[in-house]
């Protein structure tokens, strides 16, 4: 607990707080704020960037890599949610064509049972037996398969004589899973899909890192399994998100012979010079709690070593695709992967190139890709100096469901539908268990410092800052009556912005103050003045990469979750401003509004000084968010396993005898609900529920 008295926040003099120090301004010491959130991420980073190098630097010995190699094959999929069972493929074909040089098979396989892939497999026509087979990983493409510089790709390398497998990923071509008008993704492109299901599933401990890299094993799988392919002679390649996904086929099968990765995320997330909040990316890229365990997206390269690879990247991607750090950062690695490959005795078996032109898989890359695996799988082939014949197909010739989409045409399950299964299997416990572990709540002695006292109309206000975490600061600014009677309230307000948009003569803080009220309206890091300045580089990555979710994402990744550090600000703030008060005799209470009633309600659980919470247009539980197929809630509050620990209800119960006030409380859509449902889930009798949110004076007077 912070011992912060009475004195220190009333009465301290201002030259006290600060100090002597003529040479400074002599003002309010406010700092940026908008540096807290990039320089905590940044030392978070450069920990996860310490401990990685100084593991990859003890690869000196053939034991010591094949270690490694093992470690970062467990690591993956402990991370990534455990390796799932490998189950019937019921595999079959539905169709085909034939064209000068190969034919097409159009098949569909379940990943696992129920989920359906649609594959087509490129046969060469003119090539004798065994052949070659290459898994063609797509990426990002809305036609997934059918995408036109994909396509083309496949039909190289089939007129080359390889066996080319290439199948639709999660959420793209006709495996898109939230159809809108005319088929189309209702939440948006590839990367909305993957992530909209991807959230989903951290809250049950499931991610679509963990399908996404299934996916691809089974249908390596399948490729395997061929009668016309050698199964020595595997390789996979993909450009961009299908690059990104060779390299986890590459951490966890060893049957690849070889791969290519075009335009994968060839960037660490912890980095030197790193640049906040990091190459975040869709849900499938970004490992959970990769920073604290030493793990990132260069070592899924290290288990295929030292078998051939080649990494292609276009030299304008970190100027218009990807974070500023992608050629340096990629470099890097490549060097340290590089003297692997030398431990190994093999260093002519790595190799890297790139491109000029923007982020796709134009001529060159696909003609370097023919030519790498040409080179490895089909010793004595002579050079491929120029891409073979190819005509792109239309989207229907490719299709392997009537419709466009397997779930349409062939039932079976979606991400959400499997999701909901786990969820079903998930008894969240009544007593919420191991929720500041779940949380990772800071270690940081927390402590506090007046800013600045001025008078206010009927008050005075008190700008204040709590330090919470390493390089994280919670301003507020406390509105304290004039009359100190006993048997008031003292209320700590949050509510995303309002600490400067309600700070003006006759604001709610001024108001309640002038009628006995201590009221604390405080922002909570990604908040208010706490919102993260713009990250380094090109505008349009920098843009893309200020919203609130990719900062959750990045917070997750290097292992302390957003939640976690709002609750906190809020634990602080309530401890530097509470608890003199409650001594006093004033009824501490916690009020919060909209996305921030999550951290309100955890803080309240773990700080028993609080007698009342109030919760305002609240969601109603995190079950409900998984059992919803469309949601509209903020990622800051998701945290992986959460149903397994804790949720929202249980919570409340727990809170028993204390006051809790729910008004105005929401679905999943954020759609206010009946007060007769949300009694259903919250029961207890110490708990109030209201039909209607009131944020105004007169409502939070009368707590």
């Amino acid at each position: 607990m912070l011992n912060l008295t009475r004195r220190q926040l009333v009465g301290l003099p201002l030259a006290a707080a600060l100090g002597a120090q003529s040479t400074r301004y002599p003002g309010i010491p406010y700092r940026d704020y908008s540096r807290c959130f990039p320089d905590f991420l940044t030392g978070l980073a450069e920990d996860a960037y310490r401990k990685r190098n100084a593991e990859i630097a003890k690869l000196t010995s053939l034991e010591a890599v094949r270690a490694r190699q093992r470690w970062v094959r467990e690591t993956f999929w402990r991370l990534a949610g455990g390796m799932p069972e490998r189950t019937p493929l019921n595999a079959r074909t539905v169709g085909g064509f034939e064209r000068d040089g190969y034919r097409v098979e159009r098949l569909v396989y379940e990943s696992r049972p129920g989920l359906h892939v649609p594959a087509n497999l490129y046969v060469p026509t003119k090539a004798k037996p065994p052949l070659p087979g290459v898994l063609f990983q797509m990426g990002h493409s809305n036609n997934g398969k059918a995408a036109e510089m994909y396509q083309k790709c496949c039909q190289g390398l089939a007129r080359l004589g390889f066996l080319v497998l290439a199948f639709d990923p999660m959420g793209q071509g006709e495996r898109i899973y939230y159809p809108g008008e005319k088929g189309a993704s209702r939440v948006g492109g590839p990367t909305a899909e993957h992530d909209y299901a991807g959230r989903q599933m951290l809250l049950c401990g499931d991610t679509a890192t963990r399908m996404q890299t299934w996916d691809a094993v089974r249908s390596l799988d399948y490729l395997a399994a061929h009668p016309l392919v050698d199964p020595a002679r595997l390789a996979s390649t993909g450009q961009s998100g299908g690059g990104t996904l060779t390299m986890f086929l590459a951490a966890v099968d060893d049957r690849l012979a070889a791969a290519a990765v075009s335009s994968g995320n060839t960037e660490n997330f912890a980095c030197a010079n790193f640049n906040p909040p990091g190459s975040t990316d869709d849900a499938e890229q970004n490992f959970l709690y990769s920073g604290p365990a030493g793990f990132d997206r260069w070592d899924l390269l290290y288990p295929i070593a030292p078998k051939p690879l080649l990494v292609l990247v276009s030299a304008k991607d970190f100027i218009g695709t990807y974070s500023s750090n992608y050629i340096e950062n990629g470099w890097e690695e490549f060097q340290k992967l590089k003297k692997v490959y030398e431990v190994m005795g093999q260093p002519e078996s790595l190799a890297w190139d790139d491109t000029p032109l923007p982020h796709a898989l134009g001529y060159y890359m696909r003609l370097r890709v023919y030519q790498w695996l040409v080179r490895w799988l089909m010793p004595g082939a002579p050079t491929v100096n120029e891409e073979p014949p190819v005509q792109v197909e239309q989207d229907e010739t490719l299709w392997v469901a009537a419709s466009g989409n397997v779930v349409k045409s062939f039932g079976g399950k979606t991400p959400f539908r499997l999701n909901l299964e786990t969820a079903a299997k998930i008894a969240t416990p009544e007593r919420p268990a191991r929720v500041a572990e779940l949380l990772a709540l800071p270690s940081h002695p927390a402590s506090a410092r007046i800013l600045a006292r001025r008078p206010a109309q009927g008050c005075e206000t008190i700008a204040l800052e709590v330090a919470s975490a390493p390089r994280v600061w919670a301003p507020s600014y406390v509105y304290v009556p004039k009359a100190r009677e006993e048997g008031k309230l003292a209320l700590v307000l949050l509510e995303a912005g309002a600490r400067g948009s309600r700070s003006t003569d006759g604001g709610l803080g001024q108001t309640l103050a002038r009628e006995g009220i201590l009221a604390a309206v405080t922002d909570v890091l990604g908040t208010g003045d706490l919102t993260a300045e713009y990250a380094r580089g090109w505008t349009g990555y920098a843009r893309g990469h200020a919203e609130e979710q990719e900062w959750a994402w990045a917070c997750l990744t290097l292992g302390r979750p957003l939640l976690g550090q709002r609750v906190a600000d809020v634990l602080a703030t309530l401890r530097a401003v509470g608890e003199q008060e409650a001594a006093r005799g004033r009824r501490i209470v916690l009020a919060a509004r909209g996305r921030l009633t999550v951290p309100a309600l955890f803080a309240a659980w773990l700080e028993p000084a609080v007698a009342v919470v109030y919760l305002a247009e609240g969601l109603v539980s995190f079950r409900a968010i998984v059992e919803s197929e469309s949601y509209n809630q903020a990622f800051a509050n998701f945290v992986p396993w959460l149903l397994e620990h804790a949720d929202l209800p249980q919570l409340a119960a727990a809170l028993a005898p204390r006051r809790v006030i729910l008004a105005g409380t929401v679905d999943a859509m954020g759609r206010p609900l009946k007060a007769e449902e949300v009694r259903r889930h919250y029961p207890g009798r110490h708990i109030e529920v209201r039909e209607s949110a009131g944020w105004d004076v007169e409502t939070l007077r009368a707590l």
